[in-house]
């Protein structure tokens, strides 16, 4: 009871920080420095990251992607060093 109290507050802390922007290896950094154990920070990261995906919105579909090419000087092509430095033989 108490340890699953324990891994919860800790899964509530990554879930908040990650929402603000904090990277994970960041937190987990922080975590040990606060003397958690690593078997618990990554049981409580992967629990955090499981109920993250689940609480995230499922895409119904594709997004489209217009794009549209705009040109406002007409292309010049250009010689290559070879042909400036020796010319064209023809």
């Amino acid at each position: 009871m108490v340890e699953n109290l324990y891994r919860r507050k800790l899964v509530e802390y990554i879930k908040k920080n990650l929402r603000k922007g904090y990277p994970i290896e960041t937190l987990k950094v922080a975590l040990v420095n606060q003397n958690y154990s690593r078997p618990i920070i990554e049981e409580a990261v992967a629990e955090s990251m499981k109920e993250m995906a689940s609480e995230a919105p499922a895409l119904k579909d594709k997004p489209v992607i217009e794009h549209e090419v705009i040109v406002d000087e007409p292309v010049v092509e250009k010689k290559s060093f070879w042909k400036k430095l020796f010319g064209s033989k023809k």
